[in-house]
Protein backbone atom coordinates (compact mmCIF):
# COMPACT_ATOMS: atom_id res chain seq x y z
CA UNK A 1 0.00 0.00 0.00
CA UNK A 2 1.74 3.10 -1.21
CA UNK A 3 -0.87 5.86 0.61
CA UNK A 4 -2.29 5.79 4.10
CA UNK A 5 -6.09 5.20 3.90
CA UNK A 6 -8.06 8.09 4.01
CA UNK A 7 -10.29 8.56 7.38
CA UNK A 8 -13.25 9.92 7.00
CA UNK A 9 -14.93 12.03 10.14
CA UNK A 10 -18.15 10.89 11.34
CA UNK A 11 -20.02 13.65 10.38
CA UNK A 12 -19.32 13.03 6.49
CA UNK A 13 -20.30 9.34 6.99
CA UNK A 14 -23.72 7.95 5.57
CA UNK A 15 -23.49 4.65 5.88
CA UNK A 16 -23.30 2.19 9.46
CA UNK A 17 -23.28 -1.33 9.22
CA UNK A 18 -24.29 -3.49 12.31
CA UNK A 19 -25.80 -0.76 14.28
CA UNK A 20 -29.77 -1.94 13.60
CA UNK A 21 -30.52 -3.08 17.51
CA UNK A 22 -29.22 0.76 18.59
CA UNK A 23 -31.33 2.31 15.75
CA UNK A 24 -34.72 0.25 15.70
CA UNK A 25 -34.39 1.44 20.20
CA UNK A 26 -33.53 4.99 18.99
CA UNK A 27 -36.62 5.03 16.20
CA UNK A 28 -39.15 3.27 18.59
CA UNK A 29 -38.33 6.03 21.02
CA UNK A 30 -38.69 9.14 18.48
CA UNK A 31 -41.99 7.55 17.15
CA UNK A 32 -43.58 6.92 20.14
CA UNK A 33 -42.72 10.47 21.16
CA UNK A 34 -40.71 9.18 24.35
CA UNK A 35 -37.09 10.49 23.19
CA UNK A 36 -35.10 10.48 26.13
CA UNK A 37 -32.75 14.02 26.50
CA UNK A 38 -29.24 12.29 26.99
CA UNK A 39 -28.09 9.18 25.36
CA UNK A 40 -25.24 7.66 26.37
CA UNK A 41 -23.55 5.56 23.73
CA UNK A 42 -20.81 2.60 24.88
CA UNK A 43 -18.92 0.36 23.32
CA UNK A 44 -15.63 -0.36 22.16
CA UNK A 45 -13.82 2.31 19.92
CA UNK A 46 -14.24 2.18 16.24
CA UNK A 47 -17.46 0.30 16.02
CA UNK A 48 -19.48 3.68 15.19
CA UNK A 49 -20.50 5.34 18.10
CA UNK A 50 -19.75 8.57 16.78
CA UNK A 51 -20.93 7.53 12.98
CA UNK A 52 -24.62 6.77 14.83
CA UNK A 53 -24.73 10.00 16.69
CA UNK A 54 -24.18 12.08 13.55
CA UNK A 55 -27.03 9.54 11.80
CA UNK A 56 -29.44 10.11 14.95
CA UNK A 57 -28.33 14.18 15.03
CA UNK A 58 -29.37 14.51 10.89
CA UNK A 59 -32.79 13.26 11.68
CA UNK A 60 -33.96 15.37 14.31
CA UNK A 61 -32.26 18.56 12.81
CA UNK A 62 -34.98 17.27 10.08
CA UNK A 63 -33.00 15.63 7.18
CA UNK A 64 -34.31 13.84 4.65
CA UNK A 65 -34.60 9.92 5.44
CA UNK A 66 -32.93 7.57 3.44
CA UNK A 67 -33.63 4.07 3.42
CA UNK A 68 -30.84 3.02 1.08
CA UNK A 69 -28.63 3.92 3.71
CA UNK A 70 -29.92 1.97 6.79
CA UNK A 71 -32.91 2.64 9.29
CA UNK A 72 -31.78 6.26 10.01
CA UNK A 73 -30.24 7.17 6.82
CA UNK A 74 -30.31 10.49 5.62
CA UNK A 75 -29.64 11.84 2.30
CA UNK A 76 -26.60 12.99 1.52
CA UNK A 77 -27.28 15.74 -0.67
CA UNK A 78 -30.05 17.30 2.01
CA UNK A 79 -29.20 20.66 3.25
CA UNK A 80 -29.37 19.70 6.16
CA UNK A 81 -26.48 17.00 6.28
CA UNK A 82 -24.73 19.42 4.14
CA UNK A 83 -24.78 21.97 6.40
CA UNK A 84 -24.04 18.68 9.69
CA UNK A 85 -21.20 18.08 7.53
CA UNK A 86 -19.94 21.53 6.60
CA UNK A 87 -20.20 21.82 11.03
CA UNK A 88 -22.71 25.20 10.24
CA UNK A 89 -25.57 23.78 11.44
CA UNK A 90 -26.61 26.33 13.69
CA UNK A 91 -29.21 24.08 16.06
CA UNK A 92 -26.02 21.05 17.05
CA UNK A 93 -22.74 21.46 19.15
CA UNK A 94 -20.29 18.99 19.31
CA UNK A 95 -17.39 18.94 21.99
CA UNK A 96 -14.75 17.13 20.67
CA UNK A 97 -10.91 16.91 21.81
CA UNK A 98 -9.48 17.21 18.75
CA UNK A 99 -9.41 20.85 17.76
CA UNK A 100 -8.41 21.78 13.87
CA UNK A 101 -6.27 18.57 13.73
CA UNK A 102 -4.78 19.06 16.70
CA UNK A 103 -5.59 16.43 19.72
CA UNK A 104 -5.94 18.17 23.40
CA UNK A 105 -5.41 16.23 26.73
CA UNK A 106 -9.44 16.86 27.49
CA UNK A 107 -12.42 18.35 26.56
CA UNK A 108 -11.65 21.64 28.12
CA UNK A 109 -14.57 22.68 31.14
CA UNK A 110 -15.36 26.18 29.55
CA UNK A 111 -16.54 24.33 26.28
CA UNK A 112 -18.37 21.67 28.81
CA UNK A 113 -20.26 24.88 30.21
CA UNK A 114 -21.72 26.18 26.85
CA UNK A 115 -24.34 23.79 26.70
CA UNK A 116 -26.64 25.69 29.30
CA UNK A 117 -26.61 28.18 27.21
CA UNK A 118 -27.11 26.20 23.97
CA UNK A 119 -29.57 24.31 25.18
CA UNK A 120 -31.43 27.97 26.48
CA UNK A 121 -32.31 28.90 23.03
CA UNK A 122 -35.28 27.64 21.01
CA UNK A 123 -34.53 25.56 18.01
CA UNK A 124 -33.31 27.77 15.12
CA UNK A 125 -34.28 25.56 12.17
CA UNK A 126 -35.26 22.08 13.18
CA UNK A 127 -37.57 20.44 15.91
CA UNK A 128 -34.58 19.75 18.27
CA UNK A 129 -31.18 20.76 19.62
CA UNK A 130 -28.67 18.28 19.69
CA UNK A 131 -25.44 18.00 21.01
CA UNK A 132 -22.47 15.51 20.44
CA UNK A 133 -19.68 14.91 23.20
CA UNK A 134 -17.02 12.71 21.38
CA UNK A 135 -15.85 11.81 23.63
CA UNK A 136 -17.43 11.84 27.32
CA UNK A 137 -14.26 9.69 28.44
CA UNK A 138 -12.12 13.00 27.11
CA UNK A 139 -13.97 15.41 29.85
CA UNK A 140 -12.17 16.71 32.81
CA UNK A 141 -13.16 16.58 36.18
CA UNK A 142 -14.68 20.03 35.98
CA UNK A 143 -15.90 19.40 32.82
CA UNK A 144 -18.03 16.27 33.73
CA UNK A 145 -19.75 18.08 36.37
CA UNK A 146 -20.97 21.01 33.98
CA UNK A 147 -22.51 18.10 32.08
CA UNK A 148 -23.92 16.96 34.71
CA UNK A 149 -25.96 20.32 35.60
CA UNK A 150 -27.31 19.99 32.10
CA UNK A 151 -28.36 16.81 32.93
CA UNK A 152 -30.04 17.42 36.19
CA UNK A 153 -32.30 19.62 34.03
CA UNK A 154 -32.89 18.70 30.97
CA UNK A 155 -33.91 20.89 27.77
CA UNK A 156 -37.06 21.28 26.36
CA UNK A 157 -36.62 20.05 22.59
CA UNK A 158 -33.05 19.28 23.23
CA UNK A 159 -31.01 15.99 23.28
CA UNK A 160 -27.48 15.20 23.93
CA UNK A 161 -25.62 12.17 22.63
CA UNK A 162 -22.32 10.99 24.75
CA UNK A 163 -19.94 8.47 23.62
CA UNK A 164 -18.20 6.34 25.96
CA UNK A 165 -15.73 3.64 24.84
CA UNK A 166 -15.10 3.11 28.85
CA UNK A 167 -18.32 4.04 30.77
CA UNK A 168 -17.50 2.72 34.11
CA UNK A 169 -14.92 5.33 34.33
CA UNK A 170 -17.75 8.00 34.06
CA UNK A 171 -19.50 9.48 37.00
CA UNK A 172 -22.16 7.13 38.23
CA UNK A 173 -24.32 10.27 38.40
CA UNK A 174 -23.89 11.10 34.91
CA UNK A 175 -24.15 7.64 33.66
CA UNK A 176 -27.46 7.29 35.25
CA UNK A 177 -28.98 10.23 34.04
CA UNK A 178 -28.88 8.94 30.35
CA UNK A 179 -30.36 6.31 28.45
CA UNK A 180 -27.86 3.58 27.29
CA UNK A 181 -27.03 2.19 24.07
CA UNK A 182 -25.14 -1.03 23.07
CA UNK A 183 -22.29 -1.19 20.44
CA UNK A 184 -20.99 -4.16 19.24
CA UNK A 185 -17.56 -4.84 17.41
CA UNK A 186 -18.90 -6.87 14.27
CA UNK A 187 -17.45 -10.13 12.93
CA UNK A 188 -14.50 -10.44 11.74
CA UNK A 189 -15.90 -12.03 8.36
CA UNK A 190 -18.28 -8.76 8.28
CA UNK A 191 -15.99 -6.14 8.66
CA UNK A 192 -12.55 -7.41 7.19
CA UNK A 193 -13.83 -6.67 3.32
CA UNK A 194 -14.79 -3.38 4.22
CA UNK A 195 -11.11 -2.78 5.80
CA UNK A 196 -9.29 -4.38 3.12
CA UNK A 197 -11.11 -2.20 0.61
CA UNK A 198 -10.35 0.48 2.27
CA UNK A 199 -6.37 -0.26 3.05
CA UNK A 200 -5.66 -2.20 -0.04
CA UNK A 201 -3.81 -4.89 2.83
CA UNK A 202 -3.83 -8.52 2.27
CA UNK A 203 -6.32 -11.05 4.49
CA UNK A 204 -3.62 -11.47 6.73
CA UNK A 205 -2.66 -8.01 7.65
CA UNK A 206 -6.57 -7.15 7.98
CA UNK A 207 -7.25 -10.00 10.27
CA UNK A 208 -4.39 -8.75 12.54
CA UNK A 209 -5.24 -5.38 12.30
CA UNK A 210 -8.49 -6.46 13.31
CA UNK A 211 -6.59 -8.19 16.22
CA UNK A 212 -5.05 -4.81 17.24
CA UNK A 213 -8.19 -2.76 17.39
CA UNK A 214 -10.12 -5.36 19.18
CA UNK A 215 -12.64 -5.68 16.48
CA UNK A 216 -13.52 -2.17 15.91
CA UNK A 217 -13.40 -1.26 11.89
CA UNK A 218 -12.96 2.02 12.54
CA UNK A 219 -10.26 1.84 15.04
CA UNK A 220 -7.94 -0.68 12.87
CA UNK A 221 -8.27 1.87 9.73
CA UNK A 222 -6.82 4.50 12.03
CA UNK A 223 -4.47 2.12 13.19
CA UNK A 224 -3.79 0.95 9.73
CA UNK A 225 -3.02 4.78 8.91
CA UNK A 226 -0.25 5.24 11.69
CA UNK A 227 1.42 2.01 10.84
CA UNK A 228 0.09 0.05 13.65
CA UNK A 229 1.72 -3.14 11.73
CA UNK A 230 4.77 -1.80 11.45
CA UNK A 231 5.15 -0.74 14.99
CA UNK A 232 3.56 -3.88 16.78
CA UNK A 233 6.20 -5.97 14.86
CA UNK A 234 9.39 -3.65 15.97
CA UNK A 235 7.63 -4.07 19.57
CA UNK A 236 7.71 -7.11 19.51
CA UNK A 237 11.13 -7.64 18.17
CA UNK A 238 12.79 -5.24 20.94
CA UNK A 239 10.61 -7.39 23.53
CA UNK A 240 11.69 -10.36 22.09
CA UNK A 241 15.55 -9.21 22.12
CA UNK A 242 15.75 -8.75 25.82
CA UNK A 243 17.70 -8.01 28.13
CA UNK A 244 19.68 -6.34 24.58
CA UNK A 245 18.55 -3.14 22.89
CA UNK A 246 19.61 -2.02 19.71
CA UNK A 247 20.60 1.87 20.97
CA UNK A 248 20.44 3.02 17.62
CA UNK A 249 17.12 1.32 17.10
CA UNK A 250 15.82 3.48 20.04
CA UNK A 251 16.97 6.55 19.27
CA UNK A 252 15.14 6.31 15.50
CA UNK A 253 11.96 5.78 17.19
CA UNK A 254 12.40 8.11 19.99
CA UNK A 255 12.39 10.30 17.06
CA UNK A 256 9.53 9.74 16.00
CA UNK A 257 8.06 11.32 19.22
CA UNK A 258 8.43 14.81 17.63
CA UNK A 259 5.92 16.60 16.74
CA UNK A 260 2.25 17.03 16.82
CA UNK A 261 1.63 13.50 15.57
CA UNK A 262 4.67 12.90 18.24
CA UNK A 263 1.73 11.68 21.11
CA UNK A 264 -0.20 9.42 18.86
CA UNK A 265 2.76 7.79 18.31
CA UNK A 266 4.44 7.13 21.47
CA UNK A 267 0.91 5.96 22.64
CA UNK A 268 1.18 3.39 20.34
CA UNK A 269 4.35 2.03 20.83
CA UNK A 270 3.40 1.73 24.64
CA UNK A 271 0.51 0.03 23.16
CA UNK A 272 2.37 -2.33 21.57
CA UNK A 273 5.19 -3.16 23.83
CA UNK A 274 2.70 -3.30 26.87
CA UNK A 275 0.59 -5.88 25.09
CA UNK A 276 4.70 -7.94 23.80
CA UNK A 277 5.66 -7.92 27.05
CA UNK A 278 2.24 -9.45 28.30
CA UNK A 279 2.31 -12.15 25.89
CA UNK A 280 5.42 -13.34 26.79
CA UNK A 281 5.09 -13.23 29.97
CA UNK A 282 1.82 -15.07 29.51
CA UNK A 283 3.73 -17.86 27.54
CA UNK A 284 6.17 -17.89 30.82
CA UNK A 285 3.44 -18.36 33.47
CA UNK A 286 1.64 -21.26 30.93
CA UNK A 287 5.61 -22.89 31.10
CA UNK A 288 6.24 -22.55 34.90
CA UNK A 289 8.68 -20.79 34.99
CA UNK A 290 10.65 -17.33 35.42
CA UNK A 291 10.36 -14.56 38.38
CA UNK A 292 7.24 -12.79 37.30
CA UNK A 293 6.57 -10.16 39.13
CA UNK A 294 9.14 -7.94 37.80
CA UNK A 295 7.50 -8.32 33.99
CA UNK A 296 4.13 -7.71 35.43
CA UNK A 297 4.84 -4.71 37.07
CA UNK A 298 6.79 -3.34 33.72
CA UNK A 299 3.54 -4.44 31.70
CA UNK A 300 1.38 -2.00 34.04
CA UNK A 301 4.21 0.94 33.77
CA UNK A 302 3.74 0.63 29.78
CA UNK A 303 0.22 0.32 30.06
CA UNK A 304 -0.27 3.65 32.25
CA UNK A 305 2.98 6.05 30.59
CA UNK A 306 1.05 7.53 27.93
CA UNK A 307 -1.62 8.96 30.09
CA UNK A 308 1.40 10.02 33.11
CA UNK A 309 3.73 11.45 30.22
CA UNK A 310 0.71 13.61 29.27
CA UNK A 311 -0.95 14.54 32.09
CA UNK A 312 2.73 16.10 33.71
CA UNK A 313 3.76 17.15 30.26
CA UNK A 314 7.16 14.85 30.40
CA UNK A 315 8.98 14.73 27.25
CA UNK A 316 8.41 11.53 25.40
CA UNK A 317 11.61 10.85 24.64
CA UNK A 318 13.18 10.81 28.11
CA UNK A 319 10.30 8.21 29.38
CA UNK A 320 10.87 6.12 26.14
CA UNK A 321 14.38 5.60 27.77
CA UNK A 322 13.50 5.50 30.94
CA UNK A 323 11.46 2.76 29.72
CA UNK A 324 13.78 1.31 28.06
CA UNK A 325 16.31 0.80 31.18
CA UNK A 326 13.60 -0.85 33.24
CA UNK A 327 12.75 -3.58 30.47
CA UNK A 328 16.52 -4.01 30.11
CA UNK A 329 16.51 -4.52 34.02
CA UNK A 330 13.72 -7.46 34.12
CA UNK A 331 15.57 -10.96 35.05
CA UNK A 332 15.27 -13.78 32.91
CA UNK A 333 11.68 -15.64 32.17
Amino acid sequence: MSEAPTIAHPRGVFRLEGAQEPEQAFLAALERGRLHHAWLLVGPEGVGKATFAYRAARRLLGARPDPGYGLLGSAPEDPVSRQVAARAHPDLLVLEREEEGRARKSIPVDEARALPAFFAKSPGQAAFRVAIIDAADDLNVNAANAVLKTLEEPPERGVLFLISHAPGALLPTLRSRCRRLAFKAPLAETSAPWLAAQTGLPAEAVLNLLKLARGGPGRALRLAAAGALEVDETARALVAGLPSVDEAAAVSLADRFRGPEGQARFALLMDRLAAALHQRTMAAVEGGRGALDPWAEAWETLSALPGEVEALNLDRGDAFFTALRGLKALGPL
